[in-house]
């Protein structure tokens, strides 16, 4: 099927927003279930990842190919909707507001410039708006169908264990890998012909790598993984965090080098090794990995914070802003961190002083975490922001000490649900896709 859905309007070098014309708004050009997707709902969406993409640099994909690519897309988000709709999934406007003046924040602007932002770059502030609120949906009914329903045996965190008692291994464990995927999906239960269509896809995709071709817009103009139209990136994982499968097609690769094609369940992959680091807090050295290999060591850390939380009465700037100043009244001596938290920190820990006690790795959001990591002992970090709002962290002291057997299996548990996610997902997302009845109305053009 062509999906070149506006030839006959305008040349593919023609922006999307001078595309979107009010007369096509009621096209139809694919029946999903009980719902549809319009030509001018469609050319909406091609605008804003015109836009994304383009603002990640890089070229553009062939025009052709990145509207198949996101007509995909959007007929398994009508799917998804559909069944969060089903299961009275909703995100209320005072969530949607939340997050979008973190995207501000995040951004370094107001709400009221940001929006202006939005509109001088030709996108509406209502479309992106729902675009997110379409992100949170997904990803809410992500956490009910795929991480809640993963299950993790006993003799699977034993097998794990003992795996992760050799020096190599845990040295192994201590290093992030940032991996990028291309994903050429298989329908579940396939027929000959199926895999031989989706294994020449492979083949194309792989061909124009190795003719020097860039990642991220192949992602884009051909991966099914729902992180192809931001160029597959994967983001920061430890490696016992991440797929077995992707870390043995990326052991033996330089950053910046591409796998060979490997096949899961799920289909075809190809691997990016983005970049690898080593974590910055880790479980002990190889040496002494070795000596103890029974009771592995970790760094604790004796942590206090100053939480200001926001909601529809503190902004996100509020909260900053007043950290900012408790943390130039603590440059200047001024006042004690135990003082300014008992005043003004909005949790628990606010009557002990900030005080957090001693903190495993894992224990905190990973970006309190990271902040906290990158502190010295005595030293105050800059605001912080974490789903829970935004922190001044204190690091009093750290220690190295043995990890007990409870908590070993409950890290062990984390690190292989974690493995298992980005498999399930994309599994779910097949038998989303598969079990969908789709009718594409839009002609051959």
């Amino acid at each position: 099927m062509n999906v070149s859905v506006h030839a006959q309007e305008t040349s593919a070098t023609t922006s999307a927003s001078e595309r979107v014309q009010p007369r096509l708004a009621d096209a139809i050009l694919v029946v999903v279930n009980s719902d549809v997707i319009t030509r001018y709902e469609f050319l909406q969406r091609l605008q804003m990842v015109e836009q994304r993409l383009k603002a990640q640099g890089g070229q553009m994909p062939p025009i052709q190919q990145l509207q198949r690519q996101l007509l995909e897309r959007m007929i398994v988000e009508k799917a998804q909707l559909q069944q969060a709709k089903e299961r009275g999934i909703k995100v209320d406007d005072a969530m949607l507001d939340r997050a979008v003046a973190r995207i501000a924040e995040q951004n370094n602007m107001g709400m009221a410039e940001f929006r202006r932002r939005l509109e001088q770059d030709g996108m509406s502030y209502a479309a992106f708006r729902e675009d997110i609120r379409r992100e949170i949906t997904m990803q809410r009914l992500r956490e009910v169908e795929v991480d809640n329903k993963i299950q993790i045996s006993d003799a699977e965190i034993d097998v794990f264990l003992e795996e992760h008692q050799a020096g190599a291994k845990a040295a192994a464990a201590a290093q992030e890998l940032n991996i990028a995927q291309i994903l050429i999906r298989v329908p579940e239960n396939p027929t000959q012909q199926q895999l031989i269509e989706s294994k020449r896809r492979a083949d194309d995709v792989m061909a124009q790598l190795q003719a020097g071709g860039d990642f991220a817009k192949l992602a884009a103009a051909y991966s099914d993984s729902p992180d192809g139209l931001s160029g597959g990136e994967l983001g920061w994982r430890s490696q016992d965090r991440l797929p077995q499968l992707f870390v043995e097609a990326t052991a033996g690769l330089q950053q910046g080098q591409i796998s060979q094609m490997i096949r899961s369940g799920n289909g075809f992959h190809i691997l990016k090794l983005v970049g690898k680091r080593v974590q910055s807090v880790m479980r002990g050295g190889a040496d002494e990995a070795q000596q103890q290999p029974a009771m592995p060591s970790v760094q604790q850390t004796h942590a206090s914070h100053i939480l200001i939380k926001v909601n529809q009465v503190v902004t996100a700037a509020d909260a900053r802003r007043k950290l900012a100043e408790l943390k130039q009244r603590l440059d200047n001596h001024a006042a004690t961190f135990e003082e300014l938290a008992r005043l003004y920190s909005n949790d628990f820990s606010a009557s002990k002083g900030g005080d957090l006690g001693w903190i495993y790795p894992g224990d905190t959001v990973p970006e309190f975490e990271r902040a906290m990591n990158e502190l010295a002992v005595g030293q105050v970090s800059e605001p912080v922001e974490s789903p829970f709002g935004y922190h001044l962290i204190l690091v009093k002291e750290r220690k190295v000490d043995d990890v007990s057997k409870e908590r070993q299996r409950m890290a062990a548990r984390q690190a292989i649900r974690e493995q298992k996610v980005e498999e399930a997902t994309q599994d779910w997302l097949r038998q989303v896709r598969d079990q969908a009845y789709v009718e594409y109305r839009v002609g051959e053009q």
